[in-house]
């Protein structure tokens, strides 16, 4: 299991600690240290689409200009990796974003 996330995202934080305790060893990217590789990136993408892992409720997202934001989602999200709906999580060859309900149910049980 893949987990890409912030550290000091509060989210993330009890994503990480729920998966943990459901006896997940998560492998953690930090995307704000370590940036989101660009295979991996390309790969969210193709899975969940710009609509579901770009967060355009940020307020990093509100502070781009709007050139930036109507550029190509891959480039925008490798500019900006905060951007990102967070946690996303590879397991079992799906990709998941976010910690909704219908997340935690598939992954927690």
């Amino acid at each position: 299991m893949q987990v890409y996330a912030l550290t000091t995202c509060d989210t993330c934080r009890k994503a990480l600690a729920a998966l943990r305790a459901a006896g997940h060893e998560p492998e953690v990217t930090d995307i704000r240290r370590d940036g989101v590789p660009e295979k991996a990136l390309a790969a969210m993408l193709a899975a969940l689409g710009p609509d579901r892992l770009v967060n355009r409720r940020s307020t990093t997202w509100r502070a781009l200009p709007e050139a930036e934001r109507e550029g190509p989602a891959a480039r925008v999200l490798a500019d900006h990796p905060t951007l990102m709906k967070r946690p996303v999580i590879h397991h079992q060859g799906r990709w998941h974003a976010g910690w909704d309900a219908d997340v935690r149910a598939t992954l927690l049980g």
